[in-house]
């Protein structure tokens, strides 16, 4: 008489579609909760330096409309237009007057460029890579075969399979 595993793996594909279920949920869920603004597709970004920026750095003063950290995704492009009467530069980039400069950023890390449109006289640049698809799924695949082990070995655990008195199938001990 051959055994029959019949009920073991209707009980493993049940325990895989509340598994991968849970995990999907849990996951998403999660990702929705913790968001960022840089868990987005890559853009271009301006950043206009107003006209008389260069006197307000002079004398000290911060121009309101020029953040001091910006933070990027990867694949972004910073595009600076100097509306400014003098020359300015961000890091590798120098823009005349009434013109425009891109920097694109490739690669997630901390930069601080020099920066003649600040006080400080540098700017954070934070890249970030972005949360993809692809990186919400590879979370899933990492997470649910051990869930659905679990939930397989528990579920066997709680609710044994007992064989059926004609010794031919199985059935949960109730």
């Amino acid at each position: 008489m051959r055994p029959d595993f019949r009920p073991y793996l209707v009980r493993l594909l049940i325990t895989t579609l509340l598994g991968f279920s849970f995990v999907a949920l849990f996951n998403e869920t999660s990702y929705l909760l913790q968001r960022e603004k840089s868990d987005r597709a890559p853009k271009v970004v301006q950043l206009v330096i107003p006209a008389g920026t260069a006197e307000k750095v002079t004398a000290g003063e911060r121009q309101v409309s020029l953040p001091e950290n910006m933070t990027f995704v990867v694949g972004d492009q910073l595009e600076v237009i100097n509306q400014d009467s003098v020359d300015h530069q961000l890091g590798p980039l120098w823009v005349p007057p009434a013109s425009t400069a891109r920097l694109v950023l490739n690669q997630p890390n901390r930069f601080d460029y020099s920066c003649s449109f600040t006080p400080s006289r540098y700017l954070g640049i934070d890249v970030r890579q972005a949360t993809t698809l692809q990186t919400r799924l590879a979370g899933l695949m990492i997470a649910a075969p051990a869930t659905v082990a679990f939930l397989f070995l528990y579920s066997l655990l709680i609710f044994p399979l007992q064989p059926r008195r004609n010794g031919s199938a199985m059935r949960p001990q109730a």
